[in-house]
C-alpha cells in the first residue's frame, strides 16, 4: 500500500486547509492522520476505524474532520487553524486486528508527509 499526501499549505490562524491521501488500492484498512511538529513526537490527530467510527485528539475536536472519498481518497479538513496546528501532516494505514490502533508505532503504511503552516 502507497500513500501521497496533498494539500498542505500556509495559512493565517482561523483560516482552513484540506488534506488529501490517495491510497494505492481500495482496502479495508483502519486510517488516521497524525502530525509531527519540531522538536516534538509524532502525534495522532484524527482516526478512522473499519465501522466507519472517528475519533479526535482533544486539541483538535470541533475544528477537524476525518473522511473518505472516491478514488481511494482520505480526507483531513482543518478549520479554524491555531499557530499550534503548524506541523508536517501524514497519514497512515494499518490492517489492525480486532481493533484498530491510535498510536503511531502501530501503524504500518505512512506518506512522506504534508507540511502545514499557520501565522499568527
Amino acid at each position: 500500500l502507497q500513500l501521497v499526501e496533498s494539500g498542505g499549505g500556509s495559512v493565517q490562524t482561523g483560516g482552513s486547509l484540506r488534506l488529501s491521501c490517495a491510497a494505492s488500492e481500495d482496502t479495508d484498512y483502519c486510517v488516521g492522520w497524525f502530525r509531527q511538529a519540531p522538536t516534538k513526537a509524532r502525534e495522532g490527530v484524527a482516526w478512522l476505524d473499519k465501522t466507519g467510527t472517528t475519533q479526535y485528539a482533544n486539541s483538535v475536536k470541533g475544528r477537524f474532520t476525518i473522511s473518505t472519498g472516491a478514488g481511494n481518497r482520505l480526507y483531513l479538513q482543518m478549520n479554524n487553524l491555531k499557530p499550534e496546528d503548524r506541523a508536517m501532516y501524514y497519514c497512515a494505514a494499518d490492517r489492525g486486528g480486532w481493533s484498530c490502533p491510535t498510536y503511531y508505532r502501530d501503524f504500518r503504511y505512512w506518506g512522506q508527509g504534508t507540511q502545514v503552516n499557520v501565522s499568527s
